[in-house]
């Protein structure tokens, strides 16, 4: 039974190593792209924070993910994750950000209409409005820190050398913020579907209790850290170099934006403090990494220059976005109607 239920995790590990080939360009792609930090010290600082996140801060999304979809049977979750993995994986391997969020919603929007239990069109639509709030709010808050900060260079004079040091140190810590909030974040993607059914049992160690949540975190984490450090680089140079000319201040800046915005959906402690003080609050939703870098170069390209953008790669990114969810539900639909009535396996 326990190899059974590993076989069944299998899918969700494989949409975390996709997840981390992917979307680790959107916390080191324009710190690389830039040549400020190497590839394999990227790969390093990314994987083990992604990891931190995802075991630390990974409840919040995961837990409004469940409602869009409750899914209680192994053989169910395991073809909602496998869809969603070969989707992010067909548009990594085309050099594409694409989203794992995207990817995971529409797979399991393919489990509801198969098992034909309701999709709740208020988490539904709470989701898909972080689709354009998300790339927006990145712009926004990347084109406030570039005015800011060229402001600030006004009145503080540095030496080319020192500065340049400044921005690399800065792209490092921006860009450990930015792999944490990906754990964080993006956690639920991975082993989301896998919670409903609790498949591992808990873990004593000494006094401690590590639930089976707790371990699909750490596994999911793991998973992504190894995708991250086998197949990223193709993307990070699409981000990095290729759909707008960065200089090494507005990757800084595009990398810090892109990761307020992920911290900010993920965070239970900011929605607890705003809840306390009678403030709005910000769903605990899993965003799209990808657009959210995307939206915060597309930002400060479009300050300094819309020339700077290459709109044909956008292009095949914003398609990219489109398809993903499309493809993800289409592929879960069809192999949960294999896995029923060709191997036998309850996916209800």
């Amino acid at each position: 039974m326990e190899i059974l239920v590993l076989l069944f995790l299998t899918s969700g590990l494989f949409l975390g190593w996709a997840l981390g080939a992917n979307d680790a360009a959107n916390v080191f792609g324009t710190a690389v792209g830039t040549k400020m930090v190497k590839w394999r010290t990227a790969a390093i600082i990314c994987s083990v924070f992604v990891i931190l996140g995802a075991v630390i801060s990974g409840a919040g999304a995961s837990h409004t993910l469940g409602k869009l979809g409750a899914i209680s049977a192994m053989p169910g979750a395991f073809m909602t994750a496998l869809s969603a993995a070969i989707a992010v994986y067909t548009m990594t391997k085309s050099g594409l950000p694409v989203s794992t969020s995207q990817a995971i919603v529409g797979a399991i929007i393919g489990w509801n209409l198969f098992s034909g239990n309701p999709t709740d069109i208020a988490t539904l639509t709470k989701i898909l409005s972080t689709w354009i709030i998300c790339p927006v709010l990145s712009a926004v808050i990347a084109v406030t820190l570039f005015k800011a900060l060229r402001l600030s260079a006004r009145y503080v004079k540095l030496h080319m050398i020192m500065a340049d040091a400044y921005t690399r140190v800065a792209l490092i810590l921006a860009g450990s913020f930015g792999a944490y909030s990906l754990g964080a974040n993006n956690i639920a993607n991975v082993v989301g579907v896998f919670i409903p059914a609790s498949p591992l049992p808990d873990l004593v160690v000494g006094q401690w209790i590590v639930s089976s949540t707790q371990q699909l975190f750490l596994l999911g984490g793991l998973a992504i850290a190894l995708g991250v450090f086998t197949y990223s680089r193709g993307v990070m140079m699409t981000v990095g170099g290729n759909l707008g000319r960065l200089s090494p201040t507005a990757a800084l800046i595009a990398v810090t934006s892109h990761s307020i915005v992920l911290f900010v959906f993920a965070s239970r402690g900011l929605e607890a403090w705003l809840a306390g003080h009678g403030l709005p609050t910000i769903p605990l939703v899993p965003v799209s990494s990808s657009q959210a870098v995307v939206g915060a170069i597309v930002g400060i390209s479009i300050l300094q220059g819309s020339t700077g953008i290459r709109w044909s790669v956008l292009g095949k990114i914003v398609a990219g976005w489109v398809s993903t969810p499309i493809v993800a539900g289409l592929m879960c639909f069809i192999g949960l109607f294999f896995l029923q009535n060709v191997f036998g396996l309850v996916v209800l």
